[in-house]
């Protein structure tokens, strides 16, 4: 798979978890820190914290994954920015509120963190890694 196909596969899987989000029978109390937006929040499947500010970054990032499948330097600049991005919120996530609320905005702790951190290294990989192996190269790269 090379990060034309990893883009279009994360940006369709985030946009269904965002849509999720907004499905009251799949979302149940939350807990976790306390957050200044509350609208929406829980815990999606009981798992992973999510809010309405939560759902509606998973939908950008969706539709961001499925724009740039269209073109192969657009895939790699989404899995690298997906990488850094997802990375760095995995780290947020690890560390006390406010930090791993992103300040009262965004729940990123618990089962989030896990899911942030598989998320950046596959994003790393097809993003750094993958393009530079010619096994991997999409095949329109190839003319």
């Amino acid at each position: 798979m090379g990060s034309r196909y990893f883009a279009l596969v994360v940006g369709i899987v985030y946009l269904l978890v965002g849509l999720l989000g907004f499905i009251p029978g799949l979302v149940s109390a939350y807990t976790g820190p306390e957050l200044a937006v509350s609208a929406g929040q829980g815990n999606l499947m009981g798992l992973f914290p999510i809010n309405i500010v939560h759902n509606i970054v998973h939908l950008a990032i969706g539709a961001w994954g499925i724009a740039s499948y269209r073109s192969i330097s657009g895939s790699v600049a989404f899995a690298r920015g997906l990488a850094i991005l997802y990375g760095l919120l995995a780290i947020l996530g690890l560390l006390p509120a406010p930090f791993s609320t992103t300040f009262g905005l965004v729940p990123i702790h618990g089962t989030d963190v896990a899911l942030h951190a598989v998320t950046a290294l596959a994003a790393a990989y097809f993003g750094f890694v993958a393009n530079r192996n010619p096994e991997f190269v999409d095949a329109s790269r190839r003319r």
